[in-house]
């Protein structure tokens, strides 16, 4: 199994509701949403400035 941590973040009534909107009509709970999201940034980074790398912290 993957080591995995968590991750709790605060934000307003709207933009919560606006992404639970958007995971539903996408297939995907919240959370699966919110991760999603997270790599594609994450993915669209490393694409545009090369990959990063953690042995370098």
């Amino acid at each position: 199994m993957a080591d995995k941590t968590h991750l709790g973040i605060r934000m307003d009534r709207e933009l919560h509701d606006k992404i639970q909107y958007v995971s539903g009509a996408e297939g995907r709970s919240m959370s699966g949403q919110i991760l999603y999201l997270i790599q594609k940034c994450v993915r669209d980074y490393e694409k545009e400035n090369g990959t990063i790398d953690l042995t370098e912290e």
